[in-house]
């Protein structure tokens, strides 16, 4: 069994003031952190409303536009050629392969697999998704219900405690970056 990496980069980075997944950290872009950590994956593609050619990877535009993350999220499991798919926002550069590695060592019958951060939320753009998860999330983009928590708590998931991830990936493990002062 193995699984596919998708890359959601889908905002309009209006409090960063450019483009994140092009912004340059520790000579590399944030978009190249995302890829590099889902390297693990058979196959990996960026869903983006915009062209991203030097990544070398596919990009996909949303399927269902205007949902937000919903719809990147939407795409990630229409697209992808396996039944599993890594989903990572570009804006999280301290996830790594070993995080992508040890949840997916958790996925077992779940439809779901989200850590928990440290104020206690899961964190759904750093997570497995089932592609079985299609019907509920088509059901919400079509009511308007955009919530990625929402989702997650619909389906059958493993919520992996904080206490498991900072040991073993650092407290900025979800460290999401809204600002170039976030690095």
């Amino acid at each position: 069994m193995t699984y596919s990496g998708a890359i959601l980069a889908g905002g309009k980075s209006r409090r960063f003031g450019q483009d994140k997944a092009r912004f340059v950290w520790q000579e590399k872009t944030l978009m190249e952190w995302g890829l590099e950590a889902l390297s693990g994956a058979s196959e990996r593609f960026i869903v983006a409303n915009q062209p991203y050619p030097e990544f070398a990877v596919r990009v996909y535009a949303d399927r269902i536009p205007g949902g937000d993350s919903l719809s990147g999220l939407h795409s990630a499991l229409s697209y992808a050629q396996n039944d599993w798919v890594a989903v990572a926002a570009c804006d999280l550069p301290f996830l790594t392969q070993g995080y992508w590695d040890f949840l997916w060592r958790c996925v077992g019958t779940y439809q779901a697999v989200a850590g928990v951060g440290p104020t206690g939320f899961p964190e759904p753009l750093a997570a497995f998704y089932h592609r079985s998860l299609l019907p509920e999330i088509e059901a919400r983009l079509e009511r308007g219900e955009l919530k990625l928590q929402a989702v997650l708590r619909a389906a059958r998931t493993l919520y992996v405690p904080w206490s498991k991830l900072e040991p073993r990936f650092g407290p900025r493990l979800y460290t999401n970056v809204n600002t170039p002062g976030d690095l």
